[in-house]
């Protein structure tokens, strides 16, 4: 616990940003990376949603017209993580779950920019 709340201390915020805490979430969809999707072109459809949840390296990127292009927020664990910076949208919220020790261990190394 002590690791953590050095860790949160190091972040600039420790909440949801002003935007995603504004939004009304009447529609959600969460969309995982089992592949399921693949061919259901159902990308327009899912693009419609006011919060689209995507799970760990889910591409979206090859795939929009069966996964839609709409990320609001992107949830991981570290090794779960989309390798491609096309992947993380500007405007997109990324969250890292984190459980393991070395899972906090990454952590530490991408805020303070260090080698893991």
């Amino acid at each position: 616990s002590d690791k953590l709340k050095g860790l949160l201390e190091l972040l600039p915020e420790h909440d949801l940003p002003e935007d995603l805490k504004s939004k009304h979430c009447k529609r959600c969809v969460v969309v995982g990376s089992g592949g399921i999707l693949h061919g259901s072109e159902l990308g327009h459809l899912l693009n419609q949603f006011d919060i689209v949840i995507r799970l760990n390296d889910a591409p979206v990127q090859g795939y929009t017209d069966h996964v839609g292009n709409k990320t609001t927020i992107r949830m991981t664990y570290p090794e779960g993580a989309p390798l491609s910076e096309h992947e993380y949208p500007p405007a997109s919220l990324f969250v890292a779950v984190l459980f393991k020790s070395v899972d906090f261990n990454w952590l530490q190394a991408m805020i303070k920019n260090e080698t893991l």
